[in-house]
């Protein structure tokens, strides 16, 4: 390649020539080239879909000059004959060259292509120019895609970092302006400076990529030891030049010896690689909050990415079928260096040495304990997937974090059941067989049996190709002084090795791998003096439940767990019954403040099993109110029928200045889920016996209808990104005073000029209404409320700011018209459109039918501030049935909003792209 870089306009003009030798066995008319740089260019590429999907707003928010593409480009053969080639609107970023005659094997064909590329902002992916005017290039040029099983492998790009180019041999001139400092892993042949632009001559073999920094200052230092020479930019905090040297030599070092000497004499290791795949919890916190010391934290950083991209550059492996060995080896080589340079490092570092901090089991387990929470976080939700599984068809949680980690505590595993380091001795082989040849799956299982005459097939069937789960209890224990004999209990029918421990006074006295075969095998080993005998201990097996492990061979009540109260959320502890609790507050006009405490076992981790108790004292009016809810979920792992819960909940507060509501809801919920993981669809069956007792108010007019019970069957099936949201609801209710059907539909739409359309649709009849009052009825602009399904600030107020309050439900409108309720049928329909930026138009119509009366035709329309949806929003009625609103009095009397309180239903916002 010859390549001219413009700083200024962020492009970079290609002059290419590919060398194509076909050393498959089949005869070629085409060959596909990836161009990843062009899956920037516009709002509907599959990596834009990405983004999407995942709730990324940058890239659909980007200005066209933010975004990149690859232009103007021609291909032709080496007697200048053009040649033809195609992108698809499904694969924009790949190019098909259509042959002017067939390649037969073992031929070669040289193509000559120029084209410009457009750099995108690195905002988006880290890669790309910054506004500091540098640039980190990478997957930016056009190179054949991978050949194998008789088909060029045709990735798009995902922002996954798996490119499956063909293995190339590079040679490069590299033209700059000169005030510009060039970093690469390429080697540098030749360096000449001009005047106006610096000249550089690379050259790479055998590669699959390579990365280049363009800086007006090169932040890289250089570490060169008798392996290899590493140029790293990553951050250290405080970490001096001679703590950074010590600590690259470490990890190089160790690195070298577990999984074996690279096979490029440069690597980087850059800050921006770090961002991309930053280590989980450590990224989270603020710096000064960090509770390591700047040396450590500069070496753990340094030790992930210095492992990823080695790895990536030495392996040649398919990057999106086969991560899960990338991964692997990763996180295992991540561990086995803790186990050797910090072996007595808690997870929270010097926190868990604070006192005041002893009580929380969070804050004291082992560092490396911490891969396998976060592979229980994801399969206690269900949503774990085998590790064997595409990297494209991976949850967001599972590609960067869940998945990553329990393939290196697999191998963790494997190592630990085989012994004799020969899982690191396999690595090994691996990593040299790459230089040989393009490796795969297969020819890491096969080394791996190889090295070890056990048999390991449960390993690559149950553990790697599968998501079946591990549990694994004890029964009939017995006892003598001298043994102790049990049988095991599987809880899963999954079999795989498992390991048992004995403990006297946390002592381990002795260590046994059992391999059972079916369930109630009867096993005899010396006791040692143990007191306790525990499964899994060092949880070196990815097992799903850590709370069923462990049986007490003395004492009265040999398994009785000790109550244990702890503030705030907490992991949980195998050890002992947990209850946590937390002060809250909770607000409505007629309780007013409400501080009060919540004890519950809700955990990080879900259980089967969840109470939830919050008692609060209401200040207002001076009593005691709160709910309650008891739960029981039941997963299912291989069914499209995903969970189903049990629930029983109460609440008990005012819902009128003088008179309370007790609500009880017995209900079941089932959610069904698509085979496809990432897809964002959702359905569920609910179904509920809503039982309410009121007390009679003064105040409010249909407090007569005091004591009712409705039974609610309702059906949602939901679809949600950031650029589209569908959802339809059925609903079906029927009491001893009246029977409804009801269905909505809402449809949001996400522009490519940024601009949103926002439609809903409801419609509603009554099968029967013996009612004489409105309680019941479809309300036009605010519901009733009659199940006590939505958290009004004052659900009963006529007048004041509170009765402005508006939740979407129901006929959906902001005007206050009249007739309010209808109580025979109901249909509306609500929009909205952008007009700039979060300010939106609005309008609503709709037509109510009340009984004897001839059906009504409504409107209304305004402005609507739309500032958070569903969280914080304004609307401001301009014209309606009642006619100018904005020029009648106590305009501000009109106007409604939407506020949420509840943090649970913030947090969503932040944790919807990751599940």
């Amino acid at each position: 390649m010859d390549v001219e870089v413009n700083m200024e306009q962020k492009t970079l003009t290609v002059l290419q020539e590919i060398e194509f030798f076909n050393q498959s066995e089949d005869t070629l008319t085409s060959i596909v080239l990836n161009d990843w740089n062009h899956a920037y260019s516009s709002k509907t590429t599959p990596l834009a879909k990405r983004f999407s999907d995942e709730f990324y707003r940058g890239f659909h928010l980007a200005a066209e000059k933010e975004r990149g593409s690859t232009n103007n480009l021609n291909i032709s053969t080496a007697n200048k004959s053009k040649l033809s080639w195609e992108r698809t609107e499904k694969n924009p970023d790949l190019v098909t060259v259509k042959l002017d005659k067939k390649l037969a094997p073992n031929q070669k064909i040289v193509l000559h292509l120029n084209y410009i590329v457009k750099v995108p902002i690195d905002d988006f992916t880290h890669y790309g120019y910054t506004e500091r005017s540098g640039m980190y290039l990478r997957n930016w040029f056009l190179t054949p895609a991978r050949f194998e099983n008789h088909a060029f492998v045709e990735y798009n790009n995902l922002n996954l970092d798996d490119i499956a180019n063909a293995v190339c041999d590079f040679d490069i001139i590299l033209r700059i302006t000169k005030n510009f400092e060039l970093t690469t892993d390429l080697d540098e042949e030749k360096t000449t400076l001009f005047e106006s632009f610096s000249f550089y001559k690379l050259k790479g073999k055998n590669r699959t990529d390579f990365s280049i920094f363009l800086e007006p200052k090169s932040s890289f230092r250089n570490f060169k030891n008798s392996s290899v020479e590493v140029l790293t930019n990553i951050r250290g905090h405080k970490a001096d030049e001679i703590q950074k040297a010590i600590a690259i030599d470490k990890v190089v070092n160790f690195t070298h010896n577990l999984v074996g000497k690279t096979h490029y004499e440069k690597i980087i290791v850059a800050q921006a690689d770090y961002d991309r795949n930053p280590f989980y919890g450590l990224n989270q916190m603020p710096a000064f909050l960090v509770p390591f010391q700047d040396e450590f934290l500069f070496e753990i950083k340094f030790l992930k990415t210095y492992l990823n991209n080695y790895l990536k550059n030495n392996l040649k492996l398919d990057p999106r079928k086969d991560n899960w060995i990338y991964d692997g080896i990763q996180v295992y080589t991540m561990m086995r260096y803790i186990d050797e340079y910090y072996p007595e490092l808690k997870m929270t570092g010097r926190i868990s040495t604070f006192k005041l901090f002893k009580g929380f089991h969070l804050l004291n387990i082992d560092f490396n304990e911490q891969y396998s929470y976060f592979y229980l976080l994801m399969a206690r939700k269900n949503l774990d997937q085998p590790l064997s599984s595409p990297k494209n068809t991976l949850i967001k949680f599972n590609e960067q974090i869940a998945s990553k980690y329990r393939a290196g505590l697999s191998l963790i595993y494997l190592d630990n059941f085989i012994g004799n380091s020969s899982v690191s001795n396999s690595i090994q082989q691996f990593n040299a067989l790459n230089t040989k040849k393009i490796c795969g799956a297969n020819d890491f299982e096969t080394i791996i049996k190889s090295s070890t005459n056990k048999d390991i097939n449960w390993f690559f069937k149950t553990i790697i190709n599968s998501r079946e789960i591990i549990d694994y209890k004890f029964s009939n224990v017995t006892k003598t002084k001298d043994s102790v004999s049990f049988s095991l209990k599987n809880k899963t029918n999954t079999f795989v090795p498992i390991s048992i421990y004995g403990i006297k006074n946390d002592t381990i006295v002795f260590k046994k791998w059992l391999e059972p075969q079916k369930n109630d095998s009867i096993y005899t080993l010396e006791r040692n003096q143990a007191n306790k005998i525990i499964i899994n201990y060092k949880n070196e097996v990815p097992e799903f439940n850590l709370r069923n492990n462990w049986k007490k061979l003395e004492g009265f009540f040999p398994n009785s767990r000790p109550f244990k109260f702890t503030f705030i959320k907490d992991l949980e502890d195998p050890y002992y019954n947990q209850i946590i609790y937390a002060p809250i507050l909770t607000y409505n006009l007629y309780d007013g403040l409400s501080p009060g405490m919540r004890f519950h076992n809700r955990a990080i981790l879900n259980r089967p099993f969840v109470y939830d108790i919050n008692p609060t004292f209401a200040t207002k009016s001076n009593m005691i109110t709160g709910s309650a809810i008891f739960m029981l979920n039941k997963d299912y792992r291989d069914n499209s029928l995903f969970s189903v819960r049990y629930s029983i909940s109460g609440n008990y507060f005012h819902y009128a200045p003088d008179a309370t509501y007790l609500k009880i809801n017995p209900m079941v919920l089932m959610q069904f889920r698509n085979d496809d993981y990432r897809d964002n669809r959702k359905q569920l069956l609910l179904f509920r016996q809503v039982i309410i007792n009121r007390e009679k108010s003064e105040i409010v007019i249909d407090s007569s209808l005091q004591d009712y019970s409705v039974f609610d069957a309702k059906y949602i099936n939901s679809r949600t990104e950031l650029t589209n949201h569908i959802s339809f609801v059925g609903d079906v209710q029927f009491s001893r005073e009246f029977g409804k059907i009801s269905t909505e539909l809402q449809y949001r739409k996400l522009f490519e000029d940024n601009r949103q359309l926002n439609l809903r649709m409801y419609a509603g009849a009554f099968t029967y209404n013996t009612s004489n009052s409105d309680f019941y009825s479809f309300a036009l602009d605010r519901p009733t409320d009659y199940l006590f399904d939505y958290a009004y600030l004052g659900r009963s107020s006529e007048t004041g700011i509170v009765s402005q309050e508006f939740i979407l439900a129901e006929g959906g409108f902001k005007s206050k018209l009249t007739p309010s309720y209808a109580n025979q049928w109901i249909a509306t329909l609500n929009g909205s459109y952008s007009i700039w930026n979060w300010i939106e138009a609005y309008g609503d119509i709709g037509v109510v039918k009340n009984t004897n009366q001839k059906e009504k035709f409504l409107f209304d329309s305004g402005i609507r501030l739309n500032l958070l949806t569903d969280y914080f929003e304004l609307f401001f009625p301009i014209y309606s049935n009642k006619g100018w609103e904005i020029s009648q009095p106590n305009y501000n009397e009109k106007i409604r909003f939407v506020i949420t309180l509840n943090p649970d239903k913030f947090i969503q916002l932040f944790t919807r792209k990751w599940f």
